[in-house]
């Protein structure tokens, strides 16, 4: 079943059917009312199977909504937008698309197409993040133009992309989460940290760093998606996790040491995705300093090194993944710190390109091993860069299990 919401982008809905017809599938379409005011249902009935439904009040039928859902192997919704996103999160059942899926019991897709506003709004990412955790399959917008000129992300993933997402999901006949089969880390049990620390130079102010945790937290709830025991340790808001994930909320540099190396022996797999500090104050002021009292003089000293140190302390068959934010990535000279620090893999990334790490939602990384793995990830989404390290991370730990 092919859903199609009232956006700009619903135009690209009609070759995503063409798409899906072509590859042999009984397509049937429905769309919102607000849909239809930018593509014509006749368009869509031409292309699909049978005809497009658009109402629940057909009395023709007044259960073809339950019926349809009964019918379907899968449900796409593209374009699907802000408002559709957060009605479906909230079980809502007011119109026939909603009341379909609501119904439904196969696997879903969505395909998120909006104004990058409206796509970053806390609110979308909470809604997208408890579809992502009750098995729903997203398939992250681009970035490129937007209605209006506008660039940035939000642009709907093109009709191949979201053909072939359905096509995998058929041709496996198993829930996919984020375009990976569930299940891959079931039984393991895996640590990440997040976020950038804050070093104290007084009861106000302190010495930090832009990150935002988001792509820490993006590999937490991925790996937790994906069947994991998830431990997440972190200094910023952890909104939208899935349920059930233990959450260790740190500040400084010596609280994430503790609360890691303190659980270390316990994990399979350790992800180092915070930015942690390389120097703090050596003594925080006890009270705030005052402005006419000029500049405080601050003598800096050596934070405690967590990579470095696990490095040291990892238990027999642990995989450690460590970050490296550059600003221009030389890879020897991230290949020469992954092997100084005793990781497995390092995950690099220039924060000085646009759109890249700290802050945005968007991030370009390369993964290297000390096996040879060597996989650039061009400019996409936080998400589907946690896709990439996992892959890579998960292909370690498998090895590395059976040689211990």
């Amino acid at each position: 079943m092919l859903g199609v919401c009232g956006g700009i982008a619903a135009y690209k809905a009609v070759e995503v059917c063409r798409r899906l017809v072509d590859a042999g599938a009984h397509l049937a379409v429905v769309m919102t009312e607000s849909a239809q005011r930018f593509v014509g249902p006749m368009t869509f009935s031409a292309l699909a199977s049978e005809p497009v439904a658009t109402t629940l009040w057909d009395l023709g039928d007044p259960l073809a909504h339950t019926r349809l859902a009964a019918r379907a192997d899968c449900v796409v919704v593209a374009p699907a937008t802000a408002d559709f996103i957060a009605r479906y999160a909230q079980g809502m059942a007011g119109d026939m698309l909603c009341a379909t899926l609501l119904a439904s019991t196969c696997p879903v897709v969505v395909c998120p197409a909006m104004h990058t506003g409206m796509w970053e709004h806390p609110a979308t990412r909470d809604n997208i993040a408890l579809l992502a955790r009750r098995g729903v399959t997203i398939v992250d917008p681009g970035i490129g133009r937007l209605a209006g000129g506008d660039i940035g992300a939000g642009r709907l993933a093109e009709p191949e992309e979201i053909a072939a997402t359905v096509r995998t999901l058929l041709a496996e006949g198993v829930r996919i989460t984020g375009g990976h089969p569930s299940g891959d880390l079931a039984g393991h049990r895996v640590l990440v940290t997040a976020g950038g620390t804050r070093e104290p130079i007084d009861p106000v102010r302190f010495i930090g760093n832009r990150s935002s945790g988001k792509q820490g937290h993006a590999i937490a709830a991925e790996a937790a998606a994906r069947g994991a025991q998830v431990c997440l340790v972190t200094t910023a808001n952890p909104a939208g996790m899935p349920p059930g994930m233990e959450v260790v909320g740190v500040e400084t540099a010596a609280d994430m040491a503790d609360a890691v190396l303190g659980r270390l022996e316990d994990f399979d797999l350790v992800i180092m995705a915070a930015a942690v500090a390389d120097f703090r104050p050596e003594s925080a002021l006890p009270a705030k300093h005052k402005k006419i009292e000029g500049p405080p003089e601050v003598s800096l000293v050596p934070t405690i090194d967590i990579l470095a140190e696990i490095g040291v302390r990892r238990p027999a068959g642990q995989v450690v993944v460590g970050f490296a934010a550059e600003t221009g990535v030389d890879r020897e000279r991230v290949r020469a710190k992954m092997l100084a620090k005793g990781a497995d893999l390092i995950v690099a990334n220039d924060v000085s390109a646009t759109g890249v790490g700290f802050g945005h939602d968007t991030n370009a990384v390369w993964i290297l091993g000390t096996d040879g793995t060597d996989i650039e990830v061009p400019l996409t989404s936080k998400t589907k860069v946690a896709q990439a390290v996992l892959d890579a991370a998960t292909r370690r730990l498998g090895r590395s299990q059976a040689n211990s």
